[in-house]
């Protein structure tokens, strides 16, 4: 930290030079202090990022999709110059595919003595809330295809009796 005394403010240099073990240290109102900088860190640096993003899409976007086409490819990936500046310009493809008709599609393999698996990838899953009602006799029978395990713990820090 910038000097020994005690001090409210803790710069993102203080943060990045410090350990783990200081950090757990400090008082609770420079932790409160650190986790509201860090949201709205997080945040301004998201909007920054999209707010970049969209300019060089406005700028370089569609010179590169028509490099892209002009290729033979509506997705993928182009290099293109501006000056001295080299771009990379990634478009990847997005596919969604509609669950309804591909359970459809699925049930209709499987009625022609075909195996699904063999055509689709199929993960099937249940939400707690569903295992959590659960009859106990019907419950037992899925207990051993499930797994329970951590996920990342998550923080909210607020002052008692006071606005977070």
């Amino acid at each position: 930290m910038k000097n020994a005394t005690p001090n409210p403010t803790i710069y993102p240099t203080d943060l990045a030079e410090m350990s783990v073990a200081q950090l757990a240290a400090l008082p609770p109102a420079q932790k409160l202090e650190i986790d509201a900088n860090l949201i709205k860190a997080i945040d301004w640096l998201k909007k920054a990022r999209s707010k970049f993003d969209s300019a060089l899409d406005l700028a370089y976007g569609e010179r590169a999709r028509f490099a892209l086409r002009d290729s033979g490819r509506d997705f993928g990936t182009v290099h293109l110059t501006d000056g001295a500046l080299h771009l990379e310009f990634v478009l990847p493809k997005k596919v969604v595919w509609d669950q309804k008709k591909l359970t459809e599609l699925a049930q209709r393999i499987a009625t022609a003595g075909e195996r699904p698996e063999h055509y689709l990838d199929i993960k099937l899953s249940m939400s707690e809330t569903r295992y959590a009602k659960l009859r106990d006799e019907f419950a037992a029978q899925f207990a051993d295809a499930r797994t329970v395990d951590e996920g990342k713990p998550a923080f909210t820090l607020t002052i008692e009796g006071g606005a977070s």
